[in-house]
């Protein structure tokens, strides 16, 4: 079992413990299974909860002790007991699911929507009737009071079979070119559509007749949200009377009151990804949404997150056990995925030792590892000397690398590298010098760019850390020791131009403080170069280390400030003279054009004469044009005038 924790929530992963190879045969599980106590303790909730493939949906039985799940390949129905935790029966079907619903309160009315446009009825003993509708469908809802079954898809119409006379009814025509899904109020039994153009059509069953529209790819569209395609409906599910949550294809979900056409809230997956199913929980007022990602819970009031889920394997269906904390997904793996959520209820009643159970679990959760072999990449093998075993059965290919014996893996990395001691041994003493070394007197070692800044920082540093001592303060952060700011001392790009205009001026004082650190730089350099494999520990200090001298008053500071513009307006004046030096050394040449072939020179004076006629109003304009030829201006009957233009041809 692994535990997870978000937002101070735990969730525990029923089905993700300890897991064995693949590629095993049963005979080596059961032999492993006898040696590993680990895997003879996991918890298996429901014996062969899984897929030989991929499962697509799930579903529980209104009484709460059957789940359904449908699966490939082969396409497959499965329905386990939860009272007796394990399969109670497998039914192979002609093609794939697309979705499913349980009609009764056990398994012995089931319906199928199949991808070949087949819908298929089972009993309790198995298949019972088929039949076809004249479209792809993609979902389909049950109305309880007049037995219909009303299916949607790739098609405007809303087909409605009635399973009670055992014929089809005329269709509901929609407005959209298709629809993705459908959903039956439980309360009042009000039937939506979601189309492909983002919006939810309502119709009463009772009159057949469409009473609104809701237009949700138009309420998806945030300030925040970032949408490139159309927003479709991808999920659809009441919840009570009036609310309704919506799911879209680019990732969000509105949740509405039926007595409003704008939605409560709008929530962002943050993902783009489809939202594939919701859930409501009314005991803490939660909606579940799920797309192929990331399961999120959060509250319908405020959006405020409450926990959520990203397993390993995308995510096709998601289902959430009635009156319980427990949830369960179909993925894009052999393996379906059981969640147990204290916070949101109890454990069901066919499993009430997790209550027990999930108290004296570990909070840190455990990994899958395979003990007993080693996963090693392509490159680890031509290092190991083993490129010539891929595709031997020493080697299980796996993702992007390949699975094998821990073992083989220590030995041979032993043949490899014999003295991996005595280099683990020299490291080990190279560790403990250090220690040793890092109790003596350090010297300053600067980098290689910037090195006057870095010691203007060291020495602000001491500084800093002498007044915390006697103020009994936290000391600051150091820029030296920050990561954000270590290509500033490493990349020759960021040195500080001293010589520039813009220094010289903002650090008038710079040259006399510059010569005392440029002192003690030279100092340092000497010391380091002096320095050996052992560090000795000098003595004393260089005289302009430790005399400190005040600062300047401000009218040295005006004077230097004087100075150093005296300096750029000479130096400036320089560069001026030898820049009129060098344009007299230079002749200019005359530059001949050549007009390209098929084009005609126009003069310069009419582009002078476009811009005098921008300048002149449009009456002007008009007169001109009006003598030219080219408009012709004319009474109507109603009283207004009527202006012609007319194009030349320029020859």
């Amino acid at each position: 079992m692994q535990v997870s924790s978000l937002n101070e929530v735990k969730i525990y992963s029923l089905s993700a413990g300890r897991s064995l190879p693949e590629w095993l045969s049963d005979r080596k599980k059961r032999a492993l299974q006898k040696k590993d106590v680990d895997l003879r303790r996991r918890i298996e909730l429901i014996q062969d909860f899984d897929m030989p493939t991929v499962s697509t949906k799930i579903k529980v039985s209104r009484d709460g002790q059957y789940i359904m799940a449908a699966g490939t390949y082969k396409p497959r129905i499965r329905c386990y007991d939860t009272y007796q935790l394990s399969l109670k029966f497998e039914r192979c079907l002609d093609s794939e699911v697309v979705t499913f619903d349980i009609l009764s309160e056990d398994y012995s009315k089931i319906v199928f929507l199949q991808c070949d446009r087949y819908v298929e009825f089972h009993s309790q003993h198995g298949h019972y009737y088929r039949t076809r509708i004249p479209k792809f469908g993609r979902d389909f809802s049950y109305h309880y009071p007049s037995c219909d079954l009303y299916f949607v898809g790739a098609s405007s119409e809303v087909y409605r079979l009635n399973l009670e006379q055992g014929r089809f009814l005329n269709s509901l025509q929609t407005d959209a070119s298709e629809n993705n899904v459908c959903d039956i109020n439980p309360v009042h039994c009000l039937f939506a559509t979601g189309a492909a153009e983002g919006k939810v059509e309502c119709w009463d069953p009772r009159t057949r007749h469409r009473v609104g529209v809701l237009d949700c790819a138009l309420s998806s569209v945030t300030a925040d949200t970032e949408i490139n395609d159309l927003p479709s409906i991808s999920a659809l599910k009441f919840n009570g009377a009036l609310n309704m949550a919506v799911g879209t294809s680019t990732g969000q979900v509105l949740l509405y009151d039926l007595r409003s056409s704008n939605p409560l809230i709008v929530k962002d997956h943050q993902y783009g990804l489809p939202v594939k199913s919701i859930q409501f929980q009314d005991h803490l007022d939660l909606i579940i949404s799920a797309d192929s990602r990331i399961i999120k819970m959060w509250n319908r009031d405020t959006g405020k997150i409450f926990t959520s889920m990203e397993p390993e394997h995308d995510i096709n269906d998601v289902c959430l056990y009635p009156n319980s904390g427990m949830l369960l997904t179909a993925n894009e793996a052999p393996k379906m995925n059981i969640y147990y959520i204290p916070v949101l209820g109890p454990a069901p009643r066919w499993c009430s030792f997790l209550d027990n159970l999930t108290e004296e679990l570990e909070e840190n959760p455990e990994s899958t590892v395979y003990d007993d072999y080693k996963f090693v990449t392509r490159k680890d093998l031509e290092n190991l000397g083993l490129a010539h075993l891929i595709g031997s059965p020493m080697l299980r290919a796996y993702m992007h690398g390949f699975f094998m014996d821990i073992r083989l893996y220590h030995k041979v990395k032993m043949m490899v590298n014999p003295f991996a001691y005595e280099e683990y041994r020299k490291e080990k003493i190279r560790q403990k010098i250090e220690e040793t070394r890092a109790q003596r007197v350090q010297l300053k070692k600067l980098p290689k760019v910037n090195k006057e800044l870095a010691l203007k920082l060291i020495e602000e540093e001491e500084e800093q850390q002498e007044a915390s001592r006697k103020r009994k303060q936290k000391n600051l952060p150091n820029i030296l020791k920050d990561d954000r700011f270590q290509v500033m001392f490493e990349n020759p790009d960021f040195q500080v131009d001293e010589k520039s205009e813009e220094f010289r001026l903002l650090n008038p004082l710079v040259s006399k403080i510059s010569e005392k650190r440029k002192k003690k730089l030279k100092i340092l350099e000497q010391q380091e170069a002096q320095e050996q494999e052992e560090e000795e520990e000098p003595e004393g200090k260089p005289s302009d280390a430790e005399s400190s001298e005040s600062s300047d008053d401000e009218k040295g500071w005006v004077e230097e400030v004087r100075k150093q513009r005296k300096l750029l307006r000479q130096e400036e004046k320089v560069k001026r003279q030898e820049r009129f030096k060098e344009d007299q050394q230079t002749s200019l040449k005359p530059q001949f054009f050549e007009i390209k072939a098929g084009e005609e020179f126009r003069s310069f004076k009419d582009s002078a004469k476009k811009q005098k006629l921008i300048k002149k109003t449009l009456e002007d304009r008009l007169k001109l044009e009006e003598k030219l030829g080219t408009l012709s201006v004319s009474d109507t009957t109603v009283g207004s005038k009527q202006v012609t233009f007319r194009l030349k041809k320029v020859s």
